[in-house]
């Protein structure tokens, strides 16, 4: 019987074969797959170490801010103490918030993403392990240097949101604020391109027969997490670069004098920001959910409605942005559907507690050091959960709106949402990755510490909240019923911290990382991040029939370790891993892994270099830093589409797929749309900038340039579409294997020059008819949307370049070729999106 795909169902009743496998198998995948020493570690792909590196990264980061809250906690111990200077305290609680929030927060569970996805998927690594390394350097140079500006008085003092005008060049002429905007947009950048990977990943990289329905609970979270990265994080960008440019060239996006808005920041900031909140949270509850199941020894309790709550939360989040900003003086309207719309979020969050609760209701609990950590995140988060809906009703947000009350609410849903957790899986997964478990006697006193600490400093915040203590403040005068209080908090954050201490203790004591010999299945867990594993993950690639197929089937783990299954060994003498249908997972091909290389750590390298120079304003170090950036970023891709004379591979039992095929099958047509997502939810935000000035401000509009030049300018980018669309066709006309010639990238070249030409005719025409970007909101906005497009534009340039170069090195094979793939599907979006912006700036406008 044969699927839609073609794949034959049947021959799953092939495994587990008892035959042995040849010898020598193992040791050639452990060949294949080793990874490099010393300093050669710097080079490493497998998500293994890169995973490893990336969680200790944030806990660091985690550590980090909250040495900066003892700091702050300390100068609120009693009124008009001067332990931190009104400035360094702004800076404290700034970086604070901005570390927890965009250094560890999502951070942190992308790493553990990039670490467990893997083994629970039974892959042998996530499908770009070179763009997770590029991520991952960015992100840990990026950060460093973030949090360095601290030390030498450079750390923003604006609040972890930044608002203007207070962050304005006029109240922040220093370059502090430069610091946040350039290096938390490129820190976001880096969080994008690891959520592209763990959408592929999830999709497209799971063992056979592990369909949608039968998804570990993380793998879940993690992919309606990275769907929300890609819609809501391109938001921050956008207004991050758009409130640089405001600060770098005095183009008044945000200036009401001159036609911008300062709202307007406040709108596209938590359109990010309030989905941050449940892009931290779902992951964690992901984690719980596969935790309990094990804490309890029964399967969770209401899967499916805990997969729907999921997918509903991601959803209805993005509906709620606004609601940070009832005190704003929004139209009673407008505030009536933001409170209904955080009323209705808090449904899908009950559900799943709920489950939890009905799965640790229905089996046996045993209490072990993540047990504590699980039941205590119920409570925490339950806490906070009921104060958020307190927060969503207009009238009390309007009476505790920047108090202390809602610093109390804040940290109950973060540490109850995401950090218990995070302590619950790093004893829970300690077993994969350290040859010792971590004290189950001292992690109970590390939670107990934690828990009452917890409650010891946020639980007072509430009164001082409802007293009128307000937040962002350095100090306070006597007599006015906070001194006892902040005294309370300050003991409490001490406890907390003691806990934290302790745990670093049981980490220096107990752990140590391996890739082999670890302390395993500690909690008897029964998903397939516990089969037997190496560098290459699992022996072999498992069939996958239930949601817990370690508990289903205890000799899973010796099927798989004796080569029973999927790709016992490797099929081209290369890294591979199996690409499989994104429903059903049925085998679709084989991929090629790459293997270790320096250039993706060079390319995050110069990469922060070109955003950190662009800060102190050292243009030309920064030029170059760009240019040593893009040529990095090349040269690792140039080994990616390799061409190998092996066309198809046998993966066991018979079964023979394609290597290496291109079109909506391949995992590259998947992550180029989630990137082209990303780009558009750019441009769609921009958009949402335009109108909404226009509503404010209409009577700085000019009117646009002659309709006759609109119609030029769309033609030209219609050209390009045509163009680019030709430049694939091309490869059906030569035989397969065969070499396409130069027609390919010579269409792209011409579509990319198209592209080219519409642009600087729209920059002319715009000039001609007299825009003035640093005179109007209508002049900032709309050189804004060209400067995107430029920035596109620029890209395609590139690209076609690239693939001008490997056509002239022969690598352009018919009938697929995923380089030109790529470019020319980029090139097509480049050319629609100017169409959407030509036709947003001329056709809708003022005059």
């Amino acid at each position: 019987m044969k699927s839609e795909t073609g794949f034959d169902h049947d021959l799953y009743r092939l495994f587990p074969t008892h035959h042995p496998r040849p010898e020598g198998e193992v040791e050639e995948l452990e060949k294949i797959w080793a990874n490099p020493k010393g300093w050669g570690l710097l080079t490493v792909v497998n998500n293994n170490y890169v995973g490893f590196f990336y969680v200790a990264t944030a806990f660091l980061f985690f550590l980090l801010a909250g040495i900066l809250a003892l700091g702050m906690r300390v100068q609120l111990a009693a009124p008009l103490l001067e332990v931190l200077p009104q400035d360094t305290y702004n800076q404290f609680f700034t970086m604070h918030g901005t570390v927890m929030m965009f250094l560890f927060a999502v951070p942190m569970v992308e790493a553990l993403g990039v670490m467990l996805l893997p083994q629970m998927l039974a892959a042998r690594d996530l499908p770009f392990p070179r763009l997770s390394a590029f991520a991952f350097w960015a992100y840990f140079v990026g950060g460093l240097s973030f949090f360095a500006s601290l030390f030498v008085g450079l750390a923003p003092e604006g609040g972890w949101f930044m608002y203007p005008p207070l962050t304005s060049i006029a109240f922040s002429p220093e370059i502090n604020a430069d610091f946040w905007l350039l290096g938390i947009g490129f820190i976001e950048i880096s969080a994008i391109a690891g959520a592209i990977e763990i959408i592929v990943g999830v999709l497209r990289t799971r063992a056979p027969g592990m369909t949608l329905d039968r998804m570990p609970m993380f793998a879940w979270a993690m992919l309606v997490f990275a769907v929300m990265i890609i819609v809501a994080f391109p938001s921050v960008i956008l207004c991050t670069l758009l409130l640089e440019m405001e600060r770098a060239f005095n183009w008044p996006f945000f200036d009401p004098t001159r036609g911008g808005d300062p709202l307007l920041w406040q709108h596209l900031f938590w359109f990010f920001g309030h989905p941050e909140v449940y892009i931290i949270f779902l992951p964690a509850a992901g984690l719980m959910s596969m935790m309990v199941a094990t804490v309890a020894r029964t399967p969770l309790v209401g899967y499916r409605l805990n997969v729907l709550a999921l997918v509903a939360t991601g959803f209805i989040s993005f509906g709620v942005w606004a609601h940070h900003m009832f005190s704003t003086g929004m139209p009673r309207v407008s505030t009536g559907y933001f409170s209904a719309a955080s009323m209705a979020v808090s449904l899908p969050a009950g559900i799943q507690v709920f489950c939890w609760i009905a799965t640790l209701a229905a089996g046996k609990i045993r209490w072990s050091t993540p047990a504590l950590f699980v039941v205590g995140s119920i409570v925490v988060f339950t806490m906070g959960g009921l104060t958020g809906v307190m927060v969503g009703m207009v009238p009390f947000d309007w009476q505790v709106h920047d108090s202390y009350f809602i610093v109390a609410h804040l940290h109950y849903v973060l540490i109850g949402g995401m950090v218990f957790p995070m302590f619950a899986a790093f004893y829970y997964w300690n077993g994969m990755t350290s040859k010792n478990a971590l004290s189950e006697r001292l992690g109970r006193w590390i939670f107990w510490l934690m828990f009452t600490g917890l409650h010891i400093t946020f639980l007072p915040m509430h009164l001082t909240g409802f007293m009128g203590m307000p937040r962002r403040v350095y100090t306070y005068l006597p007599g006015r019923g906070f001194d006892t209080l902040n005294l309370i908090s300050t003991v409490g954050a001490f406890v907390l911290a003691t806990g934290v201490l302790l745990f670093l203790i049981d980490l220096a004591r107990r752990f140590r990382f391996t890739t082999d010999e670890d302390a395993g299945n500690v909690y008897g867990g029964g998903t397939l991040e516990w089969l037997p594993t190496g560098m290459y993950s699992t022996r072999s690639i498992p069939l996958v029939r239930s949601r817990q197929p370690l508990w289903d089937d205890p000799d899973i783990g010796d099927d798989v370790a004796e080569g029973r299954y999927f790709l016992p060994n490797s099929a081209t003498g290369l890294r591979e891993t199996l690409i499989t249908s994104p429903i059903n997972a049925e085998p679709q091909y084989l991929q090629l892994m790459p293997g270790p290389s320096a250039w993706p750590f060079a390319a995050a390298v110069f990469t922060a270099s070109f955003f950190l120079s662009l800060t102190v304003q050292g243009y030309l170090f920064a030029s170059l830093s760009g240019v040593i950036a893009v040529f990095c970023t090349l040269r690792w891709l140039w080994e990616t589409d390799r061409p190998i004379d092996q066309k198809t591979a046998d993966i066991g039992a018979g079964i023979t797929v394609p290597i290496a095929i291109t079109g909506p099958s391949s995992h590259g047509w998947w992550a180029l749309n989630t990137l082209m997502v990303v780009m558009g939810m750019i441009g769609l935000m921009a958009v949402f900038g335009y109108f909404y000035l226009f509503g404010i401000h209409p009577e700085v509009w000019i009117a646009p340039p002659p309709l006759w030049q609109t119609i030029a300018i769309m033609a030209l980018l219609a050209l390009a579409l045509l163009a680019a669309w030709g430049s694939r066709k091309t490869l059906a006309l030569h035989e397969p294997g065969s070499f396409a010639g130069q027609r390919p990238w010579l269409l792209a070249a011409i579509a990319s020059l198209l592209l080219a030409g519409a642009l600087y005719w729209d920059v002319t025409s715009w000039q001609a008819a007299g825009l003035d970007p640093v005179a109007t909101g209508h002049g900032a906005i709309v050189s804004a949307l060209m400067a995107l497009q430029g920035q596109t534009v620029v890209t395609a340039l590139i690209m076609a370049g690239y693939l001008g170069y490997r056509s002239g090195r022969g690598l352009v094979l018919a009938p697929t070729n995923v380089t030109l793939d790529i470019v020319a599907r980029f090139i097509g979006y480049v050319a629609l999106q100017g169409l959407a912006f030509a036709c947003v700036t001329r056709l809708f406008a003022g005059g």
